[in-house]
């Protein structure tokens, strides 16, 4: 979070210098925001047992299990790809996304500073979809960037204190959807173009940004392997701008990290929290990339980590009983899979095995363009 310290252990060091004396601080970052029917049903279920959130939805208990990463990083940044609407709804599930607004407290809460916003998803309702959305992150005390309301605020680059240094964040998508944002408006939200790339961040550099950290959403869904767009894209990138770090999102399942000439490259970090209709196995993984960085010289060393995470979904109702399976989850919960089996509080063997799975498929998908010569390795690993 903005403003808090970094704990001892996986986490890093409560020296806000770093050994050395020189800048350091730590940034957790996630895959896609995506809210489907299904959890808004279960936000409304859980909000029935914890008497909280607004008009009967509180996902409070989905997200709370990523919370002890989260909170910890000095800057948290999400990828909210859908629309926001109105707390009491009505909501839209594929293909123009409207959104319980409620997710945003959710992702405040557990240590998110900032969005991205930049998204296929971004024009789903026009200009009023983009201002639902963006007032509802205001509302949240979460900070954005990638969509906005007026060309003032589009040219405004969003620029964070992080431990006393200044951190920009730039966000930009490959795709609306075969939407366009409303004539004589092109600001509305962010088109990924190289050009367009560098021009922020050089924009950004000279409005005194020290570090520059770009959410990009791009890809194929459903490939874990990047997309020859997104490896050439993400070379010029890292060859032709300063920028320090690429965040990925989109693909809906996870994808590899690679360093390219000094920058990291998450090229698709999965979902964070979502629930598409014929889960897959893989989109139900994900991953939060947690990157320490270190002044050095000029510029700046990162070191990468990340942590696998799932979502638990409730198998159907048998249809004749009405019941679940004996030993099946019975709530959608996002899990950081290696803390849980590391707790293993009322885990059934299936949750055990299935977690293990998921961190191991994780760790082999994120090394497999040789993350790990360069240092690629889990925030903490599994247990014995």
């Amino acid at each position: 979070m903005l403003s808090g310290v970094v704990a001892c252990g996986p986490f890093g060091s409560d020296d806000a210098g770093g050994a050395s004396g020189k800048p350091t601080f730590t940034v957790a970052a996630a895959g896609d925001v995506l809210i489907h029917q299904e959890l808004t049903d279960q936000a409304r279920k859980d909000a029935q047992k914890t008497g909280k959130g607004e008009k009967g939805i509180d996902f409070g208990p989905m997200m709370e299990g990523v919370k002890p990463v989260i909170s910890k990083a000095d800057l948290g940044i999400c990828h909210f790809e859908p629309v926001a609407g109105k707390p009491e709804g009505p909501f839209e599930g594929f293909p123009n996304f409207v959104v319980p607004p409620q997710i945003t407290t959710a992702l405040k809460d557990v240590g998110y500073d900032t969005c991205s916003t930049a998204s296929n998803h971004v024009l789903d309702h026009g200009p009023d979809g983009v201002k639902d959305t963006l007032d509802a992150l205001d509302k949240a005390g979460l900070k954005h960037t990638g969509s906005a309301r007026t060309q003032e605020e589009a040219e405004k680059t969003l620029i964070m204190d992080v431990k006393g240094v200044k951190v920009a964040q730039l966000s930009f998508t490959f795709s609306f959807n075969g939407k366009e944002p409303p004539k004589g408006k092109p600001w509305m939200a962010n088109f990924m173009k190289l050009d367009a790339i560098a021009a922020a961040e050089k924009k950004a550099r000279a409005d005194g940004a020290e570090v520059v950290i770009l959410s990009v959403h791009w890809g194929r869904e459903h490939w874990a392997n990047p997309s020859r767009p997104q490896l050439t894209l993400a070379r010029q990138i890292a060859r032709k701008t300063g920028i320090d770090l690429v965040i990925g999102h989109h693909a809906h399942v996870v994808q590899p990290m690679e360093k390219i000439d000094g920058t990291w490259i998450a090229y698709g970090l999965g979902n964070q929290i979502a629930r598409h209709d014929v889960p897959t196995g893989l989109t139900e993984e994900g991953a939060i990339g947690w990157f320490e960085f270190h002044k050095s010289g000029k510029g700046w060393d990162v070191q990468a980590r990340y942590v696998p995470t799932f979502v638990d979904i409730p198998p159907k109702a048998d249809d004749e009983t009405g019941k679940l399976p004996k030993g099946a989850v019975t709530d959608h919960r996002l899990v950081d899979v290696a803390r849980a089996l590391r707790k293993n509080e009322g885990l059934t063997s299936e949750q055990r095995a299935r977690y293990r799975i998921a961190f191991e498929r994780t760790e082999g998908t994120m090394l497999n363009r040789g993350g790990a010569q360069n240092g690629l390795r889990p925030l903490q690993g599994l247990p014995g």
